[in-house]
């Protein structure tokens, strides 16, 4: 258990050995100073001539969200139509069917959204057309797009007043050519040397070593599952995603899947510090997440190493801990440690089933996904916690009797309203699809979708919503959930859980970019203290905590106590 607790310490320093410098890189990517992959802007240039785009021209906020809803837009309704007919277009030598309408409109939206949703097993769901086209394609421009908007609120934040913040189309561009696609051929690379295939070859005949005969999908798997966790997105290109031993063969590629999904969100708050040139703000930004992100990995870690209660009581021997729903090539503690990167950062993936977690994993897993401030996803992770900053900045000139301040611009009631809605919706999203999916299923059990009834059933509806406002795609598994209602009611939450919080933060940024700038005085809050810093941890974990509570005891809590305490 020491050498897994060792291999969890040392994946978490690596990332961030590497997020630092990664991280400076990306601020000089966007601020347009010289970078080594300088080299690729002739090719940006003829994209942006063939497009008929002048790159130079600047947006308004307004602009910036027009440009991003629009391409989002048409890349819906492609992947939509892709889906559909899938099944009668080329590159599908496993010979997989269409989906239907219902699961063809919640998984265009889910990969588009940056959520990875999915109501269908990967090997048997989607042809390797469009597992390539459609699904890795989106996972692509959807990270992108995330990075984009998060770059037009550092620009507001830097210039002392304007209504020009750059091009998002240039934007864009940069953050696949010059971030997501070096990094994920890297990792690709990487993955294809360990096993992961990246052929186009069809399903091949194995026989195990009880001399049955499988049939063994394999495809182009390798470069899908790199972009899946640099870009944050999540999903599998198999059924029980990165447990499979083709998707993430050993634990060396293990930690380069955790390493690729916490790298982008870490280096993207060193990049506002070097951005911004305040990295004092950027290690407090850093240090408020990270305190976050081990609040809630503690308890998983010593729920999942210390075993199981009722396995205990039958003497049987768990010093490996709870292996339940886990591979035994990672472990328990590397598995809880995936678990809530994931969930708090919104890649969704998972190398072992977190229907099998323990109570308490199950609520810190939750937590992750309610909170959706800690390190978070591609751009929108600091979209989120920029939110609670300005409702932090606020309550905190209350406090002291001033007029609120951030970064030299007055805080007013404009902006507050927007921030409040913002996190507000979050968690009505969230209850409201638990509550009418709760009731639906009370009124006609026979609909089937729990597998679990009672505390645990409640739970899987629970962390449903919750992963689809989060825009994070994991799931309890023992829910049904390709049917009407599941695939039509979270394809709603997931439009509506991705793109407000997106709207949000750049309308209030565009909004203070326009104010008159007002120079730090003696009388200023500054916003780069460990002060400033709990106050707004405090005011995460509160929301959280008031618009939570009750669900989770109704869920994950409840049933800690059933089996601890029965």
């Amino acid at each position: 258990m020491n050498t897994e607790l060792i291999g969890v310490i040392a994946t978490f320093c690596i990332t961030l050995a590497l997020a630092i410098p990664f991280g400076k890189y990306i601020a000089r990517v966007f601020k347009g100073e010289k970078s080594f992959l300088d080299v690729l802007a002739p090719f940006e240039a003829w994209i942006f001539r063939m497009c008929g785009i002048d790159p130079a021209k600047h947006m308004s906020w307004k602009q910036h969200l027009l440009a991003l809803l629009s391409l989002n837009m048409l890349w819906f309704v492609y992947a939509f139509i892709m889906l559909l007919t899938q099944g009668s277009l080329f590159l599908n030598p496993d010979g997989n069917p269409s989906m239907s309408p219902d699961l063809s409109f919640n998984t265009a939206i889910s990969f588009m959204v940056n959520c990875n949703l999915q109501h269908y097993s990967g090997e048997t769901g989607l042809t390797y057309l469009t597992q390539l086209a459609v699904i890795t394609f989106l996972q692509f421009v959807s990270a992108a797009t995330g990075i984009a908007a998060l770059i037009v609120v550092f620009k507001a934040m830097r210039e002392k007043a304007t209504d020009g913040l750059g091009n998002f189309f240039d934007l864009f561009l940069k953050s696949l050519t010059r971030i997501l696609l070096p990094v994920s051929t890297l990792i690709a690379i990487i993955l294809v040397f360990n096993g992961t295939p990246s052929g186009f070859a069809g399903k091949d005949t194995i026989r195990t070593l009880q001399g049955d005969t499988v049939q063994v999908s394999r495809g182009p798997a390798a470069v899908m599952i790199a972009i899946k966790h640099l870009g944050t997105n999540g999903g599998g290109w198999f059924g029980v995603n990165s447990a499979h031993p083709l998707e993430n063969p050993n634990y060396l590629t293990n930690m380069v899947e955790l390493i690729a999904q916490v790298l982008i969100p870490l280096a993207l708050i060193f990049a506002l510090g070097f951005y911004l040139d305040r990295k004092k703000m950027a290690w407090v930004i850093f240090g408020v997440m990270t305190v976050g992100m081990i609040s809630f990995l503690v308890p998983a870690m010593i729920a999942e190493t210390g075993g199981n209660p009722a396995i205990a009581s039958m003497g049987i021997d768990q010093g490996a801990g709870s292996m339940e729903g886990k591979e035994v090539r990672f472990g328990a503690a590397a598995s809880a440690y995936w678990s809530i990167v994931t969930t708090i950062i919104s890649t969704g993936s998972v190398n072992s089933m977190h229907d099998s977690s323990m109570p308490v994993s199950g609520t810190m897993q939750l937590l992750g996904m309610m909170t959706n401030a800690f390190y978070g996803g591609c751009g929108v992770g600091i979209l989120n916690y920029y939110i609670f900053m300005i409702i932090a900045v606020f309550i905190s000139g209350l406090m002291v009797g001033r007029t609120p301040e951030f970064l030299g611009r007055k805080i007013e009631a404009r902006e507050m309203k927007i921030a409040t809605l913002v996190a507000l919706l979050h968690p009505f999203l969230i209850l409201a699809g638990t509550a009418v999916s709760s009731f639906l299923y009370t009124n006609d059990p026979s609909v089937g979708w729990l597998n679990n009834p009672g505390y645990h059933g409640f739970s899987e509806m629970l962390y449903e919503y919750t992963s689809s406002a989060a825009n994070n795609g994991s799931g309890f598994e023992g829910l049904g959930d390709n049917n009407l209602f599941w695939n039509i009611s979270t394809g709603f939450v997931l439009i509506l859980g991705r793109f407000l919080p997106i709207i949000g933060p750049l309308a209030i940024a565009g909004i203070l970019a326009k104010k008159k700038f007002i120079p730090e005085s003696a009388g200023t809050l500054r916003t780069d203290t460990g002060t400033f810093g709990i106050m707004t941890y405090a005011v995460i974990m509160i929301i959280a905590a008031l618009a939570f509570f009750p669900a989770l005891v109704l869920g994950p809590l409840a049933e800690y106590f059933t089996l601890y305490h029965p």
